[in-house]
């Protein structure tokens, strides 16, 4: 049995509720790194280092974290292989990947839509400036 769509929980309040567990999840998978980990995983499994190449920017420390919480809530398996030098994969679980399915819709709009926030962002930075 599925819970209730995110919608009828909005409606009660859940989601708004500091104590909610969902929001933990939320905050994991929308975090600066987990968007784009999710994202990277749904093309492919990958290794550490090459992740850490596909998602630029992003410190090993930050990388290692986002991978344990994302591995912790159930959307991403860890498989060491016994090899030397140590070998590490990282995949989506089907979990994972339904949900990287649904970044992956918001990621799209995104981007269709870059020239309008890129708009907006600019209008306010002028109005953001100090008048001479």
């Amino acid at each position: 049995m599925r819970g209730a769509p995110l919608s009828d929980l909005m409606r009660q309040g859940v989601l708004f509720n500091e104590a909610c567990p969902s929001r933990e999840v939320l905050k994991h998978l929308t975090s600066r790194w987990g968007v784009l980990v999710l994202l990277a995983l749904l093309e492919d499994m990958h290794r550490f280092s090459a992740l850490r190449r596909k998602v630029g920017g992003v410190s090993e420390k930050m990388l290692a974290q986002t991978l344990q919480q994302l591995e912790a809530d159930g959307f991403v398996s860890r498989t060491s292989l016994p090899v030397v030098p140590p070998h590490v994969e990282y995949r989506l679980t089907d979990l994972g990947r339904e949900a990287g399915e649904r970044v992956r819709v918001l990621a799209d709009w995104i981007e269709v839509n870059m020239p309008r926030i890129a708009a907006a962002q600019a209008r306010q930075g002028e109005t953001d400036r100090p008048a001479s």
